[in-house]
């Protein structure tokens, strides 16, 4: 399930700062570094993502999905970015298999379920776990429903599968929105 940078093309990438404890104090001061590269909040989702190292995977996913415009546009856009090694935890074949012509509609299906169409950044997020009792749900553009919870001190999100993600890093900021960074790849329901 390896891709070779040939076939990744350009990057898009999400960046940040861990949510949890001391996190959130540094989440409202310069951005974190992302994949090895900075993240500028003057520039847009796709311009910051492209210079990740760790979302190389996603990039390519989103160019195949044609969903670069997108997410170049106003916004604002709250994206969980999944990294490279969220997307080689799939199995075998898997991505490889979603970045072909004739599967598109599913890839978009699948990354839009990672994009909320606001602008969320995890100290609102939390606020709205522990008003809604711990558990806070979340509508995406793709259609799907995200739950959000606390695991310990990290932002958690379920999705319509039942698998569990975990922000990484959070609160980078974008032009057009914020990149919250996850470690496993959000599903729909099938």
């Amino acid at each position: 399930m390896k891709l070779s940078l040939k076939a990744l093309g350009v990057a898009a990438v999400l960046t940040t700062s861990v949510i949890g404890g001391a996190a959130f104090a540094a989440s409202h001061m310069e951005n974190p570094m992302v994949g090895g590269a900075a993240m500028f909040p003057d520039k847009n989702i796709v311009e910051n993502a492209v210079n990740s190292a760790d979302h190389t995977t996603l990039v390519a996913a989103v160019q195949a999905a044609g969903l670069v415009d997108t997410l170049m546009g106003e916004g604002p856009f709250t994206v969980f970015a999944p990294t490279n090694e969220a997307f080689a935890a799939l199995p075998d074949g898997t991505v490889d298999t979603l970045l072909k012509p004739e599967n598109k509609d599913q890839l978009v299906k699948i990354l839009t379920c990672h994009v909320v169409a606001a602008n969320v950044m995890s100290t609102d997020l939390v606020g709205m776990i522990n008003a809604d009792g711990g558990m806070h749900a979340i509508p995406t553009v793709g259609g799907c429903t995200l739950e959000a919870s606390l695991d310990g001190d990290m932002v958690a999100i379920t999705d319509e599968q039942g698998n569990v993600a975990h922000v990484t890093i959070a609160d980078v900021r974008q032009s057009n929105g914020v990149i919250h960074v996850i470690d496993k790849v959000l599903l729909p329901a099938m």
